[in-house]
């Protein structure tokens, strides 16, 4: 399998921030965005942005920034298909998507995703960690975290029809197409920062 290429997923209204994007909050003397493209740049072969609106204010970062191609805001998996466009005019047969809000995603997010897909003739594999007291889950409860995972390109159309058709939950998706889950041993490393809290939490995990 050649190196996926990946995106970085920013096309959320972070309403619990109050709006803007939450990628260019400063965590330490970076932004998130540029915690994410650090950790994630190394381990794929391209990287795009999927965020919506003005792609100026991410030209700092020098990426391609590839907009939602369904209206209304429909989640995480338009950004995902919004890749997966893109990963095709690449060339490319796979994709891995990270969210924008999450600095600290492991930096063996990829082998660990390819070597999880190994035997699939589609690889589609999402990460997760098991439950702890911490997440207030049971312990050895799978906790899967769909807007990190390995995404073949051969199925963006039909991802396309299930979201025009009203689809939302990630997983419905994945298991209709034999996706599997790529466990994780630190939860920590999917810490994802939604609120003003969750970004202090972040500067005293640094």
């Amino acid at each position: 399998m050649k190196a996926p290429v990946g995106v970085i997923l920013a096309g959320g209204q972070a309403t619990r921030m109050g709006g803007g994007d939450k990628g260019l909050l400063t965590l330490g003397d970076r932004t998130l965005l540029a915690h994410v493209v650090e950790r994630i740049a190394p381990q794929v072969a391209d990287l795009c942005l999927n965020a919506n609106g003005d792609a100026a204010r991410f030209g700092a970062y020098g990426l391609p920034v590839v907009a939602d191609s369904l209206p209304g805001f429909p989640g995480p998996l338009a950004g995902v298909l919004a890749g997966l466009d893109w990963a095709a005019a690449q060339g490319s047969d796979t994709l891995v998507s990270v969210a924008a809000d999450t600095p600290f995603l492991p930096c063996d997010l990829v082998p660990r995703l390819l070597l999880t897909a190994e035997g699939q003739d589609r690889p589609l594999v999402l990460a997760a960690t098991e439950g702890d007291t911490e997440t207030r889950s049971a312990k050895g409860r799978l906790i899967r975290h769909p807007t990190f995972g390995l995404w073949p390109v051969a199925l963006r159309d039909d991802l396309r029809a299930a979201l025009e058709g009203g689809l939302k939950k990630v997983v419905l998706w994945t298991e209709r197409h034999g996706g599997r889950e790529a466990v994780f041993p630190d939860e920590r490393a999917f810490f994802n920062v939604n609120t003003p809290e969750d970004l202090a939490q972040a500067e005293a995990m640094l």
